[in-house]
């Protein structure tokens, strides 16, 4: 398989479905789902696999279970990669992320020390900085209003320690390139680029150690 990027009618495809959000639409739209739309993710994973390991894509179909919105299908196509990275395609365009989007309590009793730290906490200041500088956005996740138990207010890093998650993301409108292989060098651009922040997780907080919740 190899990627030649994403077709006008995979973006097509998601805006008539933000429209008509129906098994009916859905049904009658299945095949440019799976040769348009999935399809072309699926090579890209491919692609990327050798770099940034296997990959996986989401189901198309929304939990509705404990929601008000009973809309049954997802609006983006996502994929997972095993390095950490994410993949989204929507009609808004693509867009990319990648580092810890939701810390578990052990994990962010580790990211707080680690903050804290004056050599780790001012390592990770630095490698945000140039990430910020190369435009991709750094962004925290569930952030507190106040600083975190047993942390003073005046913490010179308070404001990364008040966050629960912390990625990378980048953002790409619709463009003629996404119908290219060029899509992929965005998206290739983009891991490379945040792989500091996301080898500064891995080495100072790493993978919970709590048992996974039903």
């Amino acid at each position: 398989m190899t990627f030649r990027g994403w077709p006008s009618e995979a973006l097509e495809f998601y805006e008539g479905l933000s429209a008509d959000n129906s098994k009916t639409y859905w049904t009658a739209h299945l095949t440019v789902y799976e040769e348009q739309v999935r399809g072309p993710m699926q090579e890209l994973l491919a692609a990327l696999e050798p770099e940034f390991g296997p990959g996986k894509i989401f189901r198309p179909y929304r939990d509705v279970r404990f929601s008000n919105d009973k809309t049954p299908y997802k609006t983006h196509l996502g994929a997972w990669l095993e390095s950490g990275g994410y993949i989204q395609l929507s009609a808004e365009g693509l867009a990319a992320g990648s580092g810890y989007y939701q810390m578990a309590s052990d994990q962010l009793e580790r990211y707080r020390r680690a903050v804290a730290n004056d050599l780790r906490g001012e390592e990770l200041t630095k490698l945000i900085e140039v990430i910020e500088n190369g435009r991709i956005g750094v962004h925290g996740h569930g952030t507190l209003k106040t600083a975190p138990r047993g942390y003073p207010k005046d913490h010179p890093r308070i404001e990364l320690l008040r966050h629960k998650g912390l990625t990378t993301w980048k953002d790409w409108p619709p463009a003629a390139w996404m119908g290219t292989p060029a899509a992929k060098n965005r998206v290739v651009d983009f891991l490379r680029a945040s792989r500091p922040l996301r080898e500064w997780l891995d080495t100072n907080v790493g993978p919970s150690n709590l048992p996974a919740s039903r």
